[in-house]
């Protein structure tokens, strides 16, 4: 069998480079090779011959970007991997992360990471040992004959214990605002099944396809040497329509420099560098001007939401820049046009923006509905996020296990918006039976919109009514971050509420957002209406959530009745 994988390391005065080589060695099988990238200076200690070890020399440092694509232009693999100078591996390494990749070639993929415990420092006078960090110059123990003084000894010496610390182990990452690195607690916390998707990486380690390293540029020396390694990794994966996923079932330790000293980072990193990096990356994928991308960054944003920083408060401003840019990139793609999304900013109100539904149900409705409801709905053609009580197979369904309810339904509508990557969404019902005219409407701000050519129909006796102004949750097009913005405060306020009555103050609160002006409502949002072409139809049955009103006497505010009309309309 042929060389399958590529291990490729830039290396740089790199103490532990022969450490690392020997564990891969170790680690991995013949169909692995390992090319080392000597930047500048030999290695020290020196690398012993092995027939699947390249060594190359550079006699002048040109920087971890360039090696690292100089080692990949000598790689005989179909796969290749990037991986730091100071890392050990699990045992049959290549062979997990080969099999990970049957059928993923689109993806890149990272082992699980722990912490790599390299090293301890000894005394030689006392014998006293303490973690790794740069040269010591005192003992960091108390001696034994010197009461409370430190020992005085100035010789140490290093142990080596080359080990994962198992307790230190990561597998979710992110970036924030300025595109920096970040763990992702609050996923890993989540994550379920041998694959887990990751926003960001962290760096140390990536393998994908050499024909995709190519492709997406994946170490692009504009960059510079050092510096948003992760995030690029990230950005080209997921912005070119691929998938970055952590595999679970093998791993890699690296060991973190840190502390200083001379433990510290081989290549020589200026504030000017490392702002360099973040710059050219920030005008990369913030702006969407990344030639290769086929997704705009706030896909990705609205794909890991909730994220920290993304979504707090206080940086409502920059992504609401970073999804107009999306919004723009998306109108050129749809147009076949290419522009700069600054320059041509003023364009987006004829943006074509992304629309989808999110379908929300308790699960207690008649099967003979539900199909009904659905099949019309698959007709539509738009994406489709269901929440549901009980899990199921329409669209991209999110089950949540919760007790029906005004605040279930709430947490339902939520996790539907949470899960949709469309821009435009239509609140669609498990017992509303809607026109195909219903989803041509956009709305054009960001009020909530409500389709009043709606009428309420008895499923069993045909039974209709229609009024003028029938605003309904479930006739609600918007742009879904409003939406996302109001449901999430609105289930805040609720879980914080601690009165005695719960259904009141929902009731105070208001169902349909933007429809009222009192001190209770949720927000300041404001609402319009529309009517499409032809009506959707409000089936009414045994197990509606609200009851249904056949009689003028039954309002008490006699507005909601102007422009009574009864029929008979057989849905059946």
């Amino acid at each position: 069998m042929g060389i399958e994988l590529s291990i490729l390391i830039p290396a740089r005065n790199e103490y532990f480079l022969s450490r690392t080589v020997e564990n891969l060695l170790e680690n991995t099988s013949d169909r692995t090779e390992i090319i080392v990238v000597l930047d500048g200076q030999w290695a020290e200690p020196p690398l012993k011959d092995n027939p699947r070890l390249v060594i190359v020399k550079n006699n002048e440092s040109i920087g971890q970007r360039a090696a690292t694509n100089q080692a990949c232009r000598l790689a005989q693999g179909k796969y290749v991997m990037k991986i730091d100078a100071h890392c050990a591996v699990d045992k049959d390494f290549d062979a997990k992360m080969l099999k990970a990749f049957e059928g993923h070639d689109d993806w890149t993929i990272l082992p699980a990471m722990y912490n790599l415990h390299a090293f301890n420092w000894k005394c030689k006078k006392c014998g006293n040992e303490w973690y790794q960090g740069p040269t010591p110059t005192h003992c960091q123990n108390p001696g034994e004959n010197k009461g409370n003084s430190l020992c005085d000894s100035k010789e140490f010496e290093k142990l080596i214990i080359w080990q994962p610390r198992m307790s230190r182990r990561s597998e979710c990452y992110r970036f924030d605002t300025t595109l920096h690195f970040q763990y992702h607690r609050d996923k890993m916390k989540s994550s379920e099944g041998e694959f887990v998707e990751t926003m960001s990486a962290q760096g140390s380690c990536f393998m994908l396809t050499k024909k995709r390293y190519w492709e997406l540029d994946i170490s692009e020396e504009e960059f510079g040497s050092w510096g948003q390694q992760g995030t690029e990794v990230a950005c080209k994966t997921w912005l070119s329509g691929g998938k970055l996923v952590t595999y679970k079932g093998t791993w890699y330790a690296h060991m973190f420099r840190t502390q200083g000293g001379d433990f510290g980072f081989p290549y020589k990193q200026d504030n000017a560098q490392v702002e360099h990096a973040r710059k050219y990356s920030r005008d990369l994928f913030l702006n969407n001007t990344w030639k290769h991308q086929v997704r705009p960054l706030s896909w990705l944003l609205d794909k890991f939401r909730p994220l920290p920083d993304w979504h707090d408060e206080k940086n409502k401003e920059i992504l609401y820049k970073v999804n107009n840019a999306g919004r723009y990139f998306q109108f050129c793609a749809n147009t076949i046009i290419k522009s700069d999304p600054v320059e041509e900013h003023s364009k987006k109100e004829n943006m074509t923006l992304t629309k989808g539904i999110i379908y929300y149900t308790d699960n207690r409705l008649r099967l003979k509905i539900a199909k009904k409801v659905q099949n019309r709905l698959l007709s539509i053609g738009l994406p489709i996020v269901s929440a549901s009580l009980k899990p199921m197979d329409f669209g991209d369904n999110i089950c949540l296990k919760l007790e029906r309810g005004y605040l279930t339904m709430f947490k339902q509508i939520l996790a539907a918006l949470n899960k949709s990557t469309a821009e435009i969404v239509y609140f669609c019902e498990h017992d509303v039976l809607y026109d195909k005219s219903h989803f041509d409407f956009t709305p054009p701000d960001d009020s909530w919109y409500y389709n009043l050519n709606v009428w309420k129909v008895d499923f069993d006796t045909g039974r209709a009514l229609k009024v003028d102004d029938c605003k309904q949750v479930s006739g609600i097009c918007v742009r879904r971050e409003v939406a996302i913005e109001h449901y999430a405060k609105r289930i805040r306020d609720i879980e914080q509420y601690t009165g005695d009555d719960l259904d009141d103050f929902i009731r105070q609160m208001g169902f349909e957002p933007g429809t009222h002006r009192r001190v209770e409502r949720v927000d300041d949002s404001t609402c319009g209406t529309w009517n499409s072409k032809k009506p959707n139809y409000d089936i009414r049955h045994e197990a509606n959530l609200t009851r249904t009103r056949w009689t003028k006497d039954q309002f008490r505010n006699k507005k909601y009745t102007d422009g009574w009309i009864e029929s008979k309309i057989d849905l059946r």
